[in-house]
C-alpha cells in the first residue's frame, strides 16, 4: 500500500507533516489550496477513515498511524476553534 505525507500550515504558521497509509488524501485535498478549519477537519476525518479501512481490507486490521494522525488533527483543530476565519493551507504531498 503506498503511504504518503501531506505538508500543511496551521493558522499560526506552524508546519506539520501528516501521514496517510494511502494516497486517498489526494482525493480530498489539493496542494496549494487553503481550507476553512471545519472543512479541513471534516475532509481529514473522511480521508483518514477511508485510508484506515483500506488497510483493514488488505491486512485485517486498521492502521493505528492513520487513527493517531486523525487524533492529532482533531486536537490541533480544537486549538484554533476560537479563530473565526482560521484556515489550513496544504503545501505539498510527499509520496
Amino acid at each position: 500500500m503506498p503511504e504518503m505525507h501531506m505538508s500543511i500550515l496551521w493558522p499560526d504558521g506552524s508546519e506539520e507533516h501528516c501521514y496517510s497509509p494511502s494516497l486517498v488524501l489526494k482525493d480530498y485535498f489539493r496542494a496549494g489550496n487553503s481550507y476553512a478549519l471545519a472543512d479541513f477537519r471534516a475532509r481529514s476525518r473522511t480521508a483518514l477513515t477511508i485510508a484506515g479501512e483500506r488497510v483493514r481490507a488488505k491486512f485485517g486490521f486498521s492502521c493505528s498511524r492513520a487513527a493517531n494522525q486523525l487524533a492529532r488533527i482533531e486536537e490541533r483543530c480544537l486549538a484554533f476553534a476560537d479563530l473565526p476565519d482560521a484556515q489550513v493551507h496544504v503545501k505539498a504531498f510527499h509520496e
